[in-house]
């Protein structure tokens, strides 16, 4: 049984005094909620630090929203693996569409960055999604299948118990449009047959795979639901605690069942 993950990305969103604050309402639905689910929030990195405080004592994990693959040195305006794991990171999101887009990220690179992470046992979020025009062609699959293959180019199995893959259609980012529960069910059904093909079917069985796009209080019940959803990679709903307490909620409703 795969235990339901809910990651909250705040992108570059919040202040100091609203990211601490957002960090200690998370903290206090996840101590209301018990042991039901795993939570992480994804602070910018200015407030890495101060969220852990926030978070000191809880069981929400602090993640990153980015990593350069190479160990410390001449590289301006980076951060290091083992920078993140000193200040207490769990996880470090890579991978996330809006890298892809206007930064121009490649999966070479992305491959890089996850074989850095995983190398020092720093979890990945792995995000993979289709553009709008891919998913009206009839291509998601085929961009799914080139952006696993080549971010997880050179990972052996072994590896595949410190990333969780988030599935984020790139037309139902901040868009307000939600995937169809048929949608993300089908998407996910193919990343998991596809690790089947690569990795056999007990890695494949016991990799998560989160749903990402404009999840909301109203649909994360019945996405967190498909047999093949494992949880949520949330954006703007995990700005506030009113917003993403729900979702938490919704998680541990399912993960009860």
């Amino acid at each position: 049984m795969r235990r339901l993950f809910v990651a909250g990305n705040w992108k570059m969103n919040t202040n100091l005094a609203s990211g601490k604050e957002l960090a200690k309402g998370v903290a206090a639905e996840a101590q209301r909620l018990g042991d039901a689910i795993d939570i992480a929030v994804c602070p910018p990195f200015v407030y890495l630090s101060n969220v852990k405080a926030e978070l000191a004592g809880s069981k929400v994990q602090l993640g990153a929203q980015n990593t350069w693959f190479a160990a410390p040195g001449a590289f301006t305006g980076e951060t290091a693996v083992e920078m993140l794991k000193d200040i207490g990171c769990s996880w470090v999101i890579l991978g996330h569409s809006e890298r892809r887009q206007l930064l121009g990220e490649k999966d070479e690179l992305i491959n890089k960055k996850i074989a850095a992470a995983t190398s020092e046992d720093l979890g990945v979020i792995f995000c993979v999604g289709e553009l709008l025009e891919d998913r009206q062609a009839g291509r998601t699959e085929t961009v799914l299948e080139t952006q696993l293959s080549g971010g997880l180019a050179n990972l052996d199995a072994a590896v595949l118990g410190q990333i969780v893959i988030a599935y984020e259609p790139v037309w139902a980012i901040g868009t307000g449009v939600t995937a169809t529960p048929e949608q993300a069910e089908g998407a996910h059904a193919f990343i998991r047959g596809w690790l089947t093909k690569q990795y056999g079917a007990k890695v494949a069985d016991s990799v998560r795979i989160l749903y990402g796009g404009s999840v909301k209080a109203d649909n994360a019940e019945a996405l967190m639901s498909l047999p093949n959803v494992d949880g949520a990679l949330v954006g703007g709903a995990s700005l506030t605690t009113a917003q993403f307490a729900p979702i938490l909620q919704a998680a541990a409703l399912v993960a009860s069942r």
